[in-house]
Parts: C-alpha cells; structure tokens; sequence
C-alpha cells in the first residue's frame, strides 16, 4: 500500500513538472512572438510568413517585390536555387496579409487549452489591437486601404479537401471599430431565393476597393459557390458554383480562385481565374493541386503557396494570371504572400 502511494506521488510530481516546464516555454514562445519588429511595412516589398528552417521560422519576413532587384530571389521550376536574402525579424503568425498600411496577423499559441488570435498592426508592424479567436488560423486579407480586414478560423477540422470542416468567418472595420464575429448570419440569396440552411460555412473574403463589395465562398449541402457581398446592406448573394477561396486583382476586373477538378482528397484543386466582366473562366499554367487564397502581386501575377520542396514548410510560387507562361519559384521556404504597393 505504501509503494502504491509513493508511486502515485511520483507520478503527480512528475505530471506536475511538465506542466510547469511546458507552461513556462510557452511563455516564452509567446514572449518571443511579440517581440518588435525589425522593419515596418513599405512599397515594393513582398511580405510573407517565413518556413524556412534556422533563424526566423514562423515569422513574417520580406524581399524586394520586383524578383529583379537585388537580392529577390526567383527562378524557374527547373533553374537552381539562387541566393535568398530575406529580411527577418517581422512578428510571428500562422498567417499574414497586408496592405494600405495595415497588416493582419493571425496567431496561435501553445496552451490548454491553445490560444488564438487576430493581430491588428500599423504601418511599422506595431499591435494596434487583438481580438481573441478559436480554432486553427486560415485564412487572412486585408482590403486596399487598409481599412476592411477578414480572417478565417478553422472550428473543426484543418483542411477543406473532407466535408468533415466547419469554419468561423470575421470581418473586422478598423475605422469603426465594428467586428462581424461570424458572417454566417448574412442574409443568403442563392440562385435568386432567400437560402436558410444550418450547414452554411464562410471562408476566404477578398474585398474591392470600395471597402463595401465583397467576394467569398460559401458551402451548403455539400456544394460551394462563390457569393458578392454588400458590407452596407449586409447582404449576399451567389454568382457561381464550385469556386473558392477567391483573390481580387488590383484592377479589380478579376477573381483568382481553386476550383474542384477531382473528386476525393488527394489533388483535388486547380487554380483558375475569372474574368468578372464576361463571367469566363480560365485555368493558369500551374497544373499542381493549390490549396491557398492566391495573392496578386500585380495585376498580371499570382502567387500562392505549394508543399515545401523538402518536404517540410512550404515554398511561395508565381504564375500569369492570363494562362500562360509557366510557374516559377519566388520564395523556398514561404508562406502568406503579400505585396505592399
């Protein structure tokens, strides 16, 4: 009886010690994530999530936005890796997105239970204000201005290739202050009717530059649709079926999206363009499956995250958005790619 209560004792001290340990290093990775950063946001740079193994692993660093400036590493899918000479030091997230001198940062930190979070920061990467969040960070966008920021949180689930997902999606006016917690309350027209379904989930908002239209995915018995939304009317309405995680061009005349091509988990995505004036579609020359919100570094180039080709992290590719031309290796070891015009 004796050896019993000594074990048990052991083992409470031992449990006890982990947590404490596993407490305190989470601290300090907490710590670590708010350090300052060591650059603010300016034009012509490419911002995005470093992966890339060593100093600065999951925090947000930068290189020049045009690849033929010093130091913009960039090469074809067959030329040999050429020097990388980003700069470190930006905050730490799981995803990040930038422009019009705002930048969204979406964090998550060890804990029990884990902690999330939506960072809002300035022009010089500084916490303006933080919204505690659940689930797993997915999606993040910031509008032109700087003004309208979305961000999407896994609630269950972590991929969107399963049904097996449900996602929470925020919208965020920094200038009012006023946050949508969940837009799932939007009033829904789907093919020309008033849509009411428990199952409905949001995901991947991309705003226009008047900081009131928007575009999104929505899904609902299994399908998704692509949906314009009016901030000021709050309200919704569906343009197209199977199209996600949309991407506005500058020029705003454009949607870069993934579309379903193949049934199942494995390569189920292609990565399309739409025209919104003619309502045509077309793919890119990239033919690997993408599951990212692409981001236009210009209006004639997106960018997007692939697999790292190490497999670990990931690595930052670019195509043209008119189908032509081939894709190519922007940054190896990358993530969340924005530019900052």
């Amino acid at each position: 009886m004796r050896a019993r209560v000594i074990a048990i004792a052991v083992a409470t001290a031992v449990l006890a010690t982990v947590a404490v340990v596993y407490t305190v290093s989470a601290a300090r990775r907490a710590e670590s994530a708010d350090m300052p950063s060591a650059f603010g946001l300016d034009r012509g740079q490419l911002y995005f999530r470093s992966t890339r193994e060593g100093d600065g692993t999951g925090r947000v660093a930068r290189l020049p936005a045009d690849p033929s400036a010093r130091g913009a590493a960039a090469m074809s899918a067959e030329a040999a890796p050429a020097p990388d000479r980003r700069t470190t030091g930006g905050p730490a997230c799981e995803r990040f997105h930038a422009a019009g001198g705002t930048a969204l940062c979406l964090q998550r930190r060890p804990g029990i239970p884990p902690a999330a979070y939506a960072v809002v920061l300035d022009g010089r990467l500084r916490e303006k204000r933080r919204i505690a969040l659940t689930g797993i960070p997915n999606r993040a966008r910031v509008s032109a201005s700087g003004r309208m920021l979305s961000w999407t949180m896994f609630a269950t689930g972590d991929s969107y290739a399963t049904t097996s997902f449900s996602t929470r999606t925020s919208i965020l006016d920094t200038r009012t202050g006023y946050l949508v917690k969940n837009m799932e309350d939007i009033p829904l027209t789907l093919d020309g009717r008033r849509y009411h379904s428990p199952d409905v989930n949001y995901w991947g908002v991309t705003f226009a530059r008047d900081d009131n239209r928007f575009y999104a995915t929505v899904s609902t018995k299994g399908r998704t649709y692509l949906v314009e939304g009016d901030m000021r009317r709050w309200t919704a309405r569906t343009l197209r079926e199977n199209l996600e995680c949309p991407s506005l061009s500058p020029d705003n005349t454009r949607l870069a999206f993934k579309k379903r091509v193949r049934e199942g988990a494995r390569d189920p995505w292609r990565l399309y363009v739409l025209d919104l004036r003619t309502m045509r579609e077309h793919p890119v020359a990239e033919r690997r499956s993408v599951d990212d919100q692409a981001a236009w570094l210009d209006d004639h180039t997106l960018a997007y995250a692939l697999p790292g080709s190490d497999g670990k992290g990931s690595d930052i590719w670019t195509v043209a958005a008119d189908g032509g031309g081939a894709p190519a290796l922007r940054v190896a070891g990358g993530s969340s790619p924005a530019v900052v015009r």
